[in-house]
């Protein structure tokens, strides 16, 4: 049987399914079926990105899952290349395109790319975005506290959401707390750590009293957190694994324990050196 998936409530009053399907590096021949997968799993959010390269095989999966449009939530990100204003609106046009939908649910900017310094023009094209109702939400990726008091200085919207690397070894606790003091979901990728943290031994122990894998462990601990997490896999059946985490809670000494793990455990790029304008 499908799960059932909870949601949050979004700073503007959209829903958000709180778990969701990721498909970075998913290879375009693989990533329509694979979402069509997830979605027979339960799954009702898929996050792409133009930087991703399998936006229309996304929305070839939308299309063909014979599931309502309302009823899936689909994220896509502005590539770092195109944070100029005018910019910034062309490529928008261009992922509604190849999503073959008329609108999405969430716009982010994926880097700040502070190298440029054209986010906040970024985010101003984001503003009308919204304003046409061609995105029912509004966000961003990897921004630091220091690049979102540019934008809530600069903007006249709070970002919805800001998605960045979070896992037991990178709590990041100080943008979780930014966003939570200013009405901004935390979104978690990497949930995982890239795999590096199922074989930790603390992880391993809170699985097995529970009955459950390391990975299911530490996808519930990004659930009670509060956070949305979206894992990647393009095994089917962990792709059902990762999707059954809600008939089991971990209990404040678990969580306790998995907090303890934190360290300075980035698998990608720090936000503040990421300027990149080639991917």
């Amino acid at each position: 049987m499908p799960v059932t998936i909870p949601t949050l409530r979004l700073n503007n009053g959209v829903e958000i399914p709180q778990l969701g399907f990721g498909t970075y590096k998913l290879p375009p021949a693989q990533t329509r079926d694979l979402v069509l997968r997830a979605f027979d799993a339960g799954y009702r959010h898929v996050d792409t990105a133009q930087m991703y390269r399998n936006e229309r095989e996304v929305g070839q999966a939308v299309s063909a899952g014979g599931l309502p449009r309302s009823e899936v939530f689909v994220t896509t990100k502005l590539n770092n290349a195109f944070h100029a204003h005018d910019d910034a609106l062309a490529a928008f046009d261009r992922s509604l395109d190849a999503l073959g939908t008329d609108y999405v649910d969430l716009f982010l900017i994926h880097w700040p790319v502070p190298a440029l310094g054209l986010y906040p023009q970024a985010w101003a094209a984001l503003e009308e975005i919204l304003a046409s109702g061609r995105a029912r939400a509004i966000g961003v990726s990897n921004f630091q506290p220091a690049h979102l008091d540019r934008i809530l200085k600069t903007g006249t919207v709070v970002p919805a959401v800001n998605q960045v690397e979070v896992h037991p070894y990178l709590r990041q606790d100080e943008v979780r707390a930014y966003g939570a003091a200013h009405g901004i979901v935390t979104e978690a990728w990497s949930p995982l750590g890239r795999g590096t943290v199922l074989g930790d031994p603390v992880i391993a122990g809170v699985a097995a009293r529970h009955g459950v894998t390391p990975a299911q462990a530490v996808l519930r601990w990004h659930v009670q957190r509060g956070d949305v997490v979206f894992p990647k896999s393009a095994t089917p059946e962990r792709i059902v694994e990762n999707a059954d985490i809600f008939g089991f809670t971990l209990d404040d000494a678990d969580v306790a324990a998995i907090d303890a793990l934190d360290r300075d455990g980035r698998t990608g790029s720090h936000p503040d050196t990421e300027n990149r304008t080639d991917r």
